[in-house]
């Protein structure tokens, strides 16, 4: 039995207004910034031909590879719950496995090889931190069912062409190209079997731009010990086999054909590396006669992005541009985006081999690097034409107004606030809206309309010196006839 102090703080309590971590609020401008990134890469993968795919939320836990439940309880990595049939389900954790759970399930019925790209929310059971959220939005463009290493150079020349087409333009970005296939053949005629050695080696090696050639030396061979005094094992390579992987990462000079060759020279004799070489010689004959350029895509034998993950050809975006946070400070995106070719994924479900290669970026954070490096999107920051209301009696013609721009295609609303003029121009502002309506008495019996361009006072604002004349004279401000309203707001939002 309760008592009457209990009830009233029951009554009395209130949840704190709190986001849960890692999981982000999104206003119009970060919205509008990555519906145009979308439809503008969308657009590019569509006139590839790729075919749009859209699969659900959720996911059975045992489809989703590594993150498969080692515990009663599989939510390490993942979101999960369990269904009615006590079978667990996740939410997706990226968009590549449910895309070869779709197309094992569906193989019998697709067109062959079969071309989709996706895009939606993953959520990660991660910790959270600075960029770094539970849940964000990817976009992913991926070939199932061709092994011809030109599947591996169209999907290169397609994020090439897509990341240009959502606003990096031409040497804002790069893709890298590596071939996990070069450094297996190096490793093997150095006398490194074990997983475990080669583990070691591609994660050295992926500390390169961090660490340097001594310190990937370091890591190479016995180990190193940081400015910390922490002792990092490394992966026991001999001398001269660390001389052959340091040679072969620092291969990439020139050109594609030039770093090929400088490649061919570390690796030749090895039969996995052969292979290698010969799939990105296709790869870099095909990336030619799809005009993409050296200074566009590159071969850089130093990428090993998760080459215990792919199978042979892997790349990375790489943003190029100088970007700085809200306060001026210097921050560093590096990979936007990667991807590579991953011929064991539908075979978990079929146990028959099926190739597949793909390249994936995530949304969130390339409108981050757009805004970072003053690139956004203009489009982003535009709010509704605000129509000013003046007077109760008169909101029907407010209305009548605001369906007038809407009817035209023009985002508008009527001020339904209670605040006077003054605070309606305020709020007009703050949304960024790019014009205000004004329609009082005379106006409405004279049959026009006073329309006060924000976009311009904005701009002209600026440069003001003498704020008494500014108001005198009210820039950006007209009065015309009401049928020509259309076309004036139009003009300031240059439709």
């Amino acid at each position: 039995m309760t008592d009457a102090s209990d009830d009233a703080k029951t009554q009395d309590f209130r949840p704190e207004a709190r986001s849960p971590r890692g999981f982000a609020d999104k206003r119009a401008r970060d919205l509008r910034a990555e519906k145009s990134i979308l439809e503008a890469v969308s657009a590019v993968y569509e006139r590839y031909g790729f075919e749009a795919l859209d699969t659900g939320a959720f996911e059975y836990a045992d489809a989703l590879g590594k993150f498969l439940p080692d515990s009663d309880r599989p939510n390490e990595g993942v979101f999960a719950l369990q269904d009615d049939d006590d079978q667990w389900m996740a939410l997706r954790y990226d968009l590549t496995a449910p895309l070869a759970r779709f197309a094992a399930q569906n193989w019998e019925t697709l067109p062959k090889p079969f071309r989709r790209y996706a895009f939606g929310p993953v959520w990660r059971n991660e910790k959270p931190g600075p960029g770094r959220f539970r849940q964000f939005i990817q976009c992913d463009a991926d070939t199932v069912g061709s092994a011809r290493p030109e599947a591996d150079a169209e999907i290169i020349a397609m994020a090439v062409e897509g990341l240009e087409a959502a606003g990096l333009p031409r040497g804002a970005s790069v893709l890298k190209i590596n071939n996990r296939k070069l450094l297996n053949g190096l490793l093997t005629g150095a006398g490194a079997t074990s997983e475990g050695q080669k583990l070691a080696v591609l994660r050295a090696v992926d500390k390169l731009d961090r660490l340097g050639v001594e310190g990937v030396r370091l890591l190479l061979g016995e180990g190193r010990l940081d400015d910390s005094g922490d002792f990092t094992k490394g992966a026991g390579l001999a001398g001269k086999a660390i001389d052959s992987v340091l040679d072969f990462v620092q291969a990439g000079v020139g050109g594609r054909s030039a770093t090929l060759n400088n490649i061919a020279k570390v690796v030749a004799g090895s039969a996995e590396g052969d292979e290698g070489l010969e799939e990105l010689a296709k790869i870099d004959a095909a990336l030619t006669s799809l005009g993409v350029a050296d200074d566009q895509a590159i071969i850089d034998p130093s990428i090993v992005r998760g080459l215990e993950y792919y199978t042979g050809t892997v790349f990375e975006a790489e943003l190029l541009l100088s970007t700085t946070d809200e306060k001026g400070n210097k921050v560093t995106f590096g990979s936007i985006g990667g991807g590579g070719r991953y011929d064991d994924l539908v075979a978990r479900f079929t146990g028959q081999p099926v190739p597949a290669t793909g390249f994936s970026f995530g949304v969130s954070r390339l409108a981050a690097a757009l805004r970072a490096a003053g690139r956004e999107p203009t489009s982003a920051a535009r709010g509704p034409v605000v129509i000013i209301n003046f007077d109760q009696a008169h909101m029907g013609e407010y209305f009548a107004v605001a369906g007038q721009l809407r009817a035209a295609g023009i985002p508008a609303e009527v001020y339904l606030g209670t605040s006077g003029m003054r605070p309606q121009m305020k709020y007009a502002d703050r949304r960024l809206s790019p014009a205000a309506i004004m329609l009082g008495g005379d106006e409405i019996a004279a049959g026009t309309v006073t329309i006060k361009d924000l976009d311009l006072g904005r701009e002209l604002a600026a440069g003001v010196a003498d704020n008494a004349a500014w108001k005198a004279e009210r820039p950006g401000q007209q009065t015309i006839p009401r049928g020509d309203l259309v076309a004036a707001v139009k003009k300031i939002i240059g439709g």
